[in-house]
C-alpha cells in the first residue's frame, strides 16, 4: 500500500509533512492518522528538528475524518475501537509534539481537517482557505484547541452552528497570521518556520510545553472529550 503522506527536509532545522490523499480531498482515514502519528513519533525524537509544516496536496488542506469509515465502525465494534484508538493517538500526538508545528493551508479545512489546523502552533492561509463544522449536525466537534486560539465566543458559534468562516475573517479573529495567494502558502510557511529556526531548539521546547499545558491539552484525553 502506497504512502498517504510525503515527509521532506528543507534543512537540519525544517521539516514538511504533507498529505497526500488529494483523490479524497486529503480524508484522515485510519491509515492516514496512524501513519501521520508514525510520522510525529520519529520527528519528535530528531535532535536538530525545530519546526515542522504541515499541508495537503491539491486544492483542500483537508476535508476531515474519512465518513466511509463511521458507517463501517457502526456495523462492526472491532472496526469502531481501531477507528477511536487511532484518533486519540493522532490527536494527542498532534497537540503535543514537542516542536513547532505550522499549517499551510492551502485550502479548506473541514470539520476534522478544521481540528488539524488548530492543533499546529501557527497557521498560514491561502485566500481559499475556508474553516467549518458540518459535523456539528450529526456528531461531536472537537472544541479545546479552536477554543485556546479564538476564544470561547467564537468557538462557540462555529462548533454550534457550523457557520463557515473565510479567510478574512480568519485573519481578523486571530486564527491565522496570513493570507495569500495560493501558490504563495508554502513559501509563507517556510518564511515563518525560517523565523521559528532562529531560536535555540530547547528554548522553543520550552514555549512549547508552555502552551500545550495552558492549553489543557496535556492530558490523554479521548478524541471526544476535547
Amino acid at each position: 500500500m502506497r504512502e498517504m503522506t510525503r515527509l521532506e527536509r528543507r534543512s537540519p532545522e525544517i521539516a514538511v509533512l504533507t498529505l497526500d490523499r488529494a483523490e479524497r480531498r486529503n480524508a484522515l482515514s485510519t491509515a492516514l492518522r496512524d501513519e501521520i502519528s508514525d510520522r510525529l513519533d520519529a520527528l519528535a525524537a530528531d535532535p536538530e528538528l525545530k519546526a515542522l509544516v504541515v499541508t495537503g496536496e491539491g486544492t483542500v488542506f483537508c476535508a476531515g475524518f474519512d465518513l466511509e469509515e463511521f458507517d463501517q465502525a457502526a456495523r462492526d465494534p472491532t472496526v469502531a475501537d481501531a477507528l477511536w484508538a487511532s484518533s486519540d493517538r493522532y490527536h494527542h500526538g498532534v497537540a503535543t509534539f514537542p516542536m513547532v508545528t505550522i499549517a499551510a493551508l492551502n485550502g479548506p479545512a473541514i470539520a476534522g481537517g478544521f481540528d488539524l489546523a488548530v492543533l499546529c502552533d501557527l497557521r498560514i492561509a491561502s485566500t481559499t482557505t475556508t474553516f467549518s463544522h458540518p459535523e456539528y449536525a450529526f456528531g461531536d466537534v472537537v472544541y479545546g484547541p479552536l477554543r485556546d486560539i479564538v476564544g470561547g465566543g467564537l468557538a462557540r458559534e462555529l462548533c454550534l452552528t457550523g457557520r463557515v468562516l473565510d479567510a478574512d475573517e480568519a485573519l481578523a479573529a486571530g486564527l491565522v497570521s496570513a493570507v495569500v495567494e495560493p501558490e504563495a502558502v508554502l513559501a509563507q510557511s517556510l518564511e515563518l518556520a525560517q523565523r521559528v529556526a532562529v531560536a535555540p531548539r530547547a528554548n522553543l521546547m520550552r514555549t512549547k510545553a508552555k502552551a500545550v499545558t495552558r492549553s489543557g491539552l496535556v492530558s490523554d484525553a479521548g478524541t471526544l472529550d476535547l
